[in-house]
């Protein structure tokens, strides 16, 4: 448990006080502890519909955030994960009450919320922008009943090494943690950006100290040379998983997803939580989606 964790790092501080313990103890974090066995319930992202949910209303097939939740009780769907770009400009409490009272009544849960933000800038007003963004929709989610956010990391800024870019990340996201955690919310770091590598993945992972803290991992964003290989090395350190129809192969290709190992994957890993299809394809999602959400369904 989570729990247990926090209370073995705080255990690791002591004795490095010491002298008994390792500097990197200190920092590093164990894999999610569950109970029970494997469940894995499943969900969509709104970012599958990125075309129709931008599209000029009157717009053959497009939608709304509102619309993208009726479509999601279609499909037999344990829940669904409205992603922040496709809100309305401005956001009401009275929308976001619409909209967690639409999920209920058609038996969604809003399963993980999705944001963009930059973390890796050194201090100042830009930096302070995006942790007021970070907040801001902290609240938004919170307001619906979201239990965990997909957040980033960022790029090196120009000018900055990697290894100064990691340490302002791992600041910043238990900084972020800290006051998602007031709310009852996980933030959880996505494989994205520089951090398509699992080896610089687990790095900043490993220091983030933070029991509101996790990783969003995604299947299709991986640039190892073997991107299973990596998704497994990644899945315990996991509370929500993103599924993509599509990934890239040692060489870069793109190559279509082999669901049934990365469902594999993620019941040996004993994962309990959602795995989220995030449809990026290029078929109309219309057509697509409920095929793979099909396949989907009878590994689960």
């Amino acid at each position: 448990m989570i729990t247990e964790n926090l209370s073995r790092r705080r255990f690791t501080k002591g004795m490095t006080l010491a002298g008994l313990s390792s500097p990197r103890l200190v920092q590093a974090i164990d894999p999610i502890k569950r109970n029970g066995t494997p469940k894995l319930k499943l969900s969509l992202a709104a970012y599958s519909f990125r075309k129709q949910l931008t599209a000029k209303a009157g717009t053959p097939g497009a939608m709304d955030m509102l619309g993208f939740l009726d479509w999601c009780a279609t499909q037999d769907l344990n829940g669904c994960e409205p992603t922040s770009y496709f809100f309305p400009k401005d956001i009401t409490p009275q929308f976001l009450a619409r909209l967690k009272r639409k999920a209920h009544l058609h038996g969604l849960d809003i399963s993980s919320g999705a944001i963009r933000n930059v973390f890796t800038l050194p201090d100042g007003p830009e930096l302070d922008k995006w942790h007021q963004h970070v907040d801001t929709w902290v609240n938004h989610y919170a307001a619906i009943g979201c239990p965990i956010i997909r957040v980033f990391a960022g790029k090196a800024p120009k000018g900055m090494s990697d290894k100064q870019a990691i340490d302002n990340a791992v600041k910043n996201l238990e900084k972020a943690c800290k006051r998602a955690g007031d709310k009852g919310i996980i933030l959880a770091l996505e494989n994205h950006d520089f951090l398509m590598s699992s080896t610089r993945l687990i790095e900043i992972v490993e220091r983030v100290d933070s029991p509101w803290f996790a990783v969003n991992l995604d299947s299709g964003n991986f640039i190892d040379k073997d991107p299973y290989a990596a998704f497994e090395k990644s899945a315990p350190y996991s509370a929500t998983v993103q599924l993509k129809v599509e990934l890239r192969d040692a060489t870069g290709k793109k190559v279509p997803a082999d669901f049934p190992r990365l469902i594999d994957i993620l019941k040996k890993a004993n994962y309990r939580g959602y795995v989220v299809l995030e449809y990026e394809a290029a078929e109309d999602p219309y057509v697509a989606v409920p095929r793979h959400l099909k396949q989907l369904r009878k590994l689960l």
